[in-house]
């Protein structure tokens, strides 16, 4: 099953890549716009060839990680002590969907006026948007917690510390491995928007650099670098998910599987 599915997704991409070269050879799109996927290759080796190319990989890299790393570690903290404090999570509720639909991306003229096009309004970006992707799956999780095993606990006294470490974060932590398999996505996204539109040293930066000097294939060379960024970020995940989860039900299922 998953060799055919590896054949599968070998054809899909062959077809994309030909297709790719095909049409701006055809003259259906004008190669200025949008050049064949061979020139677009030869960019892209030329870019690793560059030191400065490693450069912006690894200024990305930063702000994405430190970004995702703040974000997660805040809402894991926020979202458990929100769930386990009487009546807290009625308080904030009103708040929390007040400040979570708010796009990251308005937040841009507020990072540029704070910090310029430093990395700390790369991670002002980051941290937003990223934060609440793992607070509501953390406070999802918690909710789904079975009241009769945290009454068992109780009535064995453990104490909060206790509860917390063997009941409900267990329960929690499925929720908690696909808010930052969501969040490390986000947090990508964010990083290479934040240094495309606020000029911060990164891919994103580099991407803007080659548009405006009308470096086209260059440009699309960097962009198939985010894409293949994000990839990896997502497989990574995912398997950090099915490790962390190895004892889970739903992973030794899909293992079976």
């Amino acid at each position: 099953m998953r060799g055919t599915n590896a054949l599968l997704g070998a054809t899909g991409l062959a077809v994309f890549l030909a297709l790719g070269e095909a049409v701006p050879r055809l003259g259906l799109v004008k190669e200025a716009y949008f050049p064949p996927v061979a020139r677009i290759a030869g960019a892209l080796g030329d870019e690793l060839s560059d030191d400065t190319f490693w450069t912006a990989l690894g200024d990305t890299l930063t702000g994405w990680a430190l970004g995702l790393a703040v974000a997660v570690g805040a809402g894991i903290v926020v979202g458990v002590v929100v769930s386990v404090v009487p009546y807290l999570r009625e308080a904030t509720a009103s708040t929390i969907e007040f400040l979570r639909p708010i796009p990251s991306v308005a937040l841009i003229p507020l990072a540029v006026l704070l910090y310029g096009n430093e990395l700390r309004s790369v991670l002002l970006l980051v941290v937003y948007a990223a934060f609440w992707q793992v607070l509501v799956q953390v406070l999802h999780g918690i909710q789904d917690l079975d009241p009769v095993a945290d009454e068992t606990a109780r009535s064995y006294g453990l104490g909060t510390w206790a509860r917390i470490r063997h009941v409900l974060w267990p329960t929690a932590l499925p929720y908690v491995m696909t808010g930052v398999r969501l969040a490390a996505a986000v947090a990508l996204i964010l990083t290479v928007t934040a240094e495309l539109v606020i000029g911060a040293p990164g891919l994103g930066a580099r991407i803007a650099v080659a548009q405006n000097s009308q470096a086209v294939p260059e440009m699309y060379a960097l962009i198939v670098v985010t894409g293949l960024l994000g990839l990896v970020i997502n497989v990574g995940a995912r398997t950090v998910e099915r490790r962390a989860l190895a004892w889970h039900q739903s992973v030794r299922g899909e293992v079976t599987v």
